[in-house]
């Protein structure tokens, strides 16, 4: 990105890291895309292999290795250690691998990227923006777990909450198009895409968010189960005799959208089949929008109301027929769509409440690329001194 417009000037990424078949995606600022294909063993070889796309010149960007001033990355799970984004030393790095209990599918991955870059990149400064740091405003009453007091001390089990850099970005950005304060309103923001979440934002900290200590509470979402009673899944442990790490593959990727339809985790898949009069595809899209409903009126009895509501991911971004069934019904709490405004509406910033409405319904799409730089940019200028 270019730090003083945030043009895009190259994006992309190395898929199938160590396995068979491994590429590189990359697009251009001209928004031109290439596919390479090459032996990929790790992530030090996955990062070299980028740098010099970006280095070249057919496909690259930039003139030489002196015009990356930083590196920004995201790491999904910061525990209670993290409540910002910070620049990545030793100590923080020690920090890091002390949370790979609590995402042991997600931190080693990005910790073998931080340190990779580390080795190509001695010398360039770089800064970790975590999933979870915007939910630690969270007061206590709200993360915390009705379990024995001492699994939270010896285990950190409480709510952390995930999508917290999409959330931050897409409230924020809401309360600029409108021209509000951002610290001064009540936000439900809907991040829905095959993982969801919604959080409450209250005068700029979020308060509550759906997903849990793992990224399976909360929403219906495509493969995910989303809240579901534990004495259920005892009981379907028991039933199946499968042990922990089954009924987590069972909850995770056979649940959810998927598991209810039996189609697909794939919602437009599940739209088509809906109209076509699918009984399990009409079922799953009343499922899937009504608990969005829930966790809308549960945040704004626990803000004492809601001021913005917004629509984010790429369902929320995307899907006109999700946005109106999840409000619909909703009018009582001054939460209408203008549905001329609201059909067809695909990846674009609108204002679709009606007119008059006193809650602004936006729909905003995500960009926790952009936030990533904005953070790792203010934190490498406070480091100079600038």
């Amino acid at each position: 990105m270019n730090g003083a417009s945030w043009t895009v000037m190259g994006k992309g990424g190395v898929e199938k890291i160590g396995l068979k078949g491994s590429f590189l995606k990359h697009e251009k600022e001209n928004k031109e895309k290439v596919l390479l294909e090459g032996e990929v063993l790790d992530h030090e070889t996955g990062i070299d292999y980028i740098l010099g796309i970006l280095l070249s010149d057919r496909h690259g960007c930039l003139k030489n290795m002196e015009e990356i001033d930083a590196v920004g990355h995201r790491v999904v799970h910061g525990g209670e250690t993290f409540n910002s984004s910070v620049f990545i030393t030793d100590e923080v790095i020690a920090k890091m691998e002390d949370c790979i209990d609590l995402a042991p599918l997600h931190n080693p991955p990005n910790l073998k990227g931080i340190k990779a870059m580390a080795n190509l990149l001695p010398s360039v400064p770089q800064v970790g923006v975590f999933d979870t740091a915007f939910h630690q405003t969270m007061p206590k009453h709200a993360y915390m777990y009705p379990i024995p007091n001492s699994l939270y001390k010896k285990y950190g089990i409480r709510r952390y909450g995930f999508h917290g850099t999409s959330h931050r970005f897409v409230a924020s950005r809401a309360c600029e198009i409108l021209g509000v304060d951002y610290n001064k309103q009540r936000i439900i923001s809907c991040h829905l895409g095959n993982g969801a979440s919604v959080t409450a934002i209250k005068n700029g900290k979020s308060v509550d968010t759906s997903m849990g200590f793992t990224p399976l509470e909360g929403l219906m979402m495509g493969t995910r189960s989303g809240d579901l009673d534990v004495g259920a899944v005892t009981y379907i442990m028991d039933k199946e005799m499968i042990g922990t790490q089954s009924a987590s593959i069972l909850l995770n990727k056979h649940s959810g959208m998927l598991g209810v339809t039996g189609i697909s985790s794939d919602m437009r898949e599940i739209e088509d089949a809906a109209e076509k009069g699918d009984a399990m595809a009409c079922l799953g899209m009343d499922m899937y929008t009504y608990r969005i409903k829930k966790y809308i009126g549960s945040y704004a009895a626990a803000m004492g109301g809601v001021d913005v509501l917004v629509f984010t991911g790429g369902i929320g971004e995307n899907g006109d027929i999700v946005r109106s069934a999840s409000c619909d019904g909703l009018a009582f709490m001054d939460i209408e769509i203008d549905e001329s405004k609201n059909k067809g509406l695909r990846g674009t910033e609108l204002d679709i409440s009606k007119e008059g409405s006193k809650v602004r319904i936006m729909v905003v799409p995500t960009n926790e690329e952009l936030v990533i730089a904005q953070d790792t940019q203010g934190i490498v200028k406070q480091l100079a001194g600038k």
